[in-house]
């Protein structure tokens, strides 16, 4: 079966062509989060589907070179700065460190690349686009001394989101409701500074100020990956006004096809609801953890329904989670024993089929529902040939084999259990005991003496945790 997506921007399922061929490399851009607080679940949602994309391009056989943004100047990270009264700089740095961790937590390929909108190699790209465009009249400053994007110069505006360009009444981040625009939908290229904004600015031909949401993406994507991308993903609330946005800034500098496929995640709903804070329905990954599940058990429930399926958490999925990958486990355990110790009287050996339908299925639009159908169903019928001694040594490792395959598209293999040595787990205790009596000095001495041995204590409510030293935090 010919690789197929279902492109946001025909609304139909097309063959995928890379624009390389013959070299086989591929160009991702996906949205990465703003970091004004820690992503949520619903975030990692998307951040799992494109893993799940870039992981099964690759076991196609194709390059995949994938940027992520990180949005670190906008109308949210400086009032969140403001109101911390620290530097933007420190007040993002520590959701991108979180953001980091969670990535790790729930087994997340990382990028290639990570541009972070401050850089100032991005920033001068940004500018130079915005003095382009000015130039092709796409772009102009207002009174406010802000420049915006003139969306009636610009043909194609709406073709993404398939919305018709009179009926437009909001243009989503924009800094102020009031200021003399020539068109409601005209999109903020470069914001003037004012006192809101404090520290946070950049020299510009147009006077102090900071850029707009939208052409951060667009400069560190045509920057890092040319002027044409194969796919570009994020969720569904991207398509507009964001990605919109992008196309035409994009297009308008380069006189080029910008993204050949777009592809858009549906939203993650919780207990049937939009995830809110006010609701007490929204969860970090931290969250999800503290319950006592794990990353891979996250990774499970969060991957297993097809992307543009709008997909509803709950704590029941959780459950159903840890089921299935409770019968993948016990399903390899048997196949490992098969292999390790052959049966004798084996009556028919039942040897592993290819196993196409797997990768099929995903070859379909990403149809993770279908391939993991597929894999439930392999392990009932290898479970019950074994149950009727029909499966033999070779087959076993066939499926095995088979197994690591798909498994790094899936990645959900458990973790293999690390065995601390005994002099270490001694040493743990002593400092435990030492820190139930307070002894603070002696609680340091035992830590540095574990650390000796490259291993690392951290203290956490259910008591201390042992981990080598670099090793992933991940469940």
């Amino acid at each position: 079966m010919a690789l197929r997506f279902f492109n946001t921007y025909s609304r139909e399922l097309e063959e995928f062509e890379p624009r390389d061929p013959a070299a086989r490399r591929i160009g991702i851009y996906t949205c990465g989060p703003t970091v004004y607080s820690r992503a949520h679940i619903g975030n990692f949602r998307a951040y799992i589907f494109e893993d799940l994309l870039q992981r099964h391009l690759e076991l196609r056989g194709y390059k995949v070179h994938r940027v992520m943004n990180i949005t670190d100047v906008d109308d949210k990270t400086i009032r969140g700065a403001r109101e911390a009264k620290v530097p933007l700089a420190k007040f993002t740095a520590q959701f991108k460190e979180a953001f980091f961790e969670d990535v790790e937590i729930l087994r997340i390929k990382r990028a290639n690349e990570f541009p972070a909108a401050t850089d100032h190699r991005y920033i001068d790209r940004m500018i130079q686009m915005i003095a382009m465009l000015i130039s092709r009249g796409l772009a102009y400053q207002a009174d406010d001394k802000s420049v915006y994007f003139r969306i009636n110069e610009f043909p194609n505006y709406g073709k993404l989101a398939h919305f018709d360009l009179a009926q437009l009444q909001s243009t989503g981040r924009v800094k102020h409701d009031e200021y003399d625009k020539e068109h409601i939908g005209d999109f903020a290229l470069w914001k003037a500074w004012d006192e809101e904004d404090g520290d946070v600015k950049w020299d510009s031909p147009w006077g102090p100020g900071r850029p707009g949401w939208h052409i951060e993406c667009s400069a560190m994507a045509t920057r890092l990956l040319g002027n044409q991308i194969d796919i570009h993903c994020g969720g569904v609330d991207n398509i507009f006004p964001h990605h919109e946005a992008e196309i035409a800034q994009s297009e308008g500098v380069t006189g080029k096809k910008f993204v050949r496929y777009w592809l858009h995640c549906a939203h993650l709903l919780v207990d049937g609801q939009k995830m809110a804070k006010s609701l007490g329905n929204f969860y970090s990954v931290p969250d999800i953890l503290a319950k006592g599940y794990t990353g891979r058990e996250l990774r499970y429930a969060l991957m297993r329904v097809h992307y543009r399926v709008p997909l509803n958490f709950t704590w029941e999925g959780m459950n159903e989670a840890r089921e299935s990958l409770g019968r993948i486990d016990e399903w390899l355990e048997r196949l490992q024993k098969m292999v390790g110790t052959p049966r004798r009287g084996v009556r028919s050996a039942q040897r592993a089929d290819p196993a196409i339908q797997f990768e099929e299925a995903l070859d379909d639009d990403l149809n993770i529902s279908a391939a993991l159908g597929f894999l439930f169903e392999s392990i009932r019928e290898t479970n019950r040939a074994m149950d009727e001694n029909k499966l033999d040594a070779a087959s076993a490792s066939a499926w095995l084999d088979w197994w690591k395959r798909i498994n790094t598209v899936l990645d959900l293999e458990t973790e293999i259990e690390v065995v601390v040595p005994a002099e270490v787990a001694e040493l743990a205790e002593e400092r435990e005991n030492a820190r139930r009596e307070k002894n603070w000095k002696r609680s340091d001495q035992l830590r540095d003496r574990i650390s000796a041995f490259g291993w690392e204590v951290r203290d956490t409510k259910d008591g201390p945790k042992l981990t080598r030293h670099g090793a992933a935090s991940s469940g």
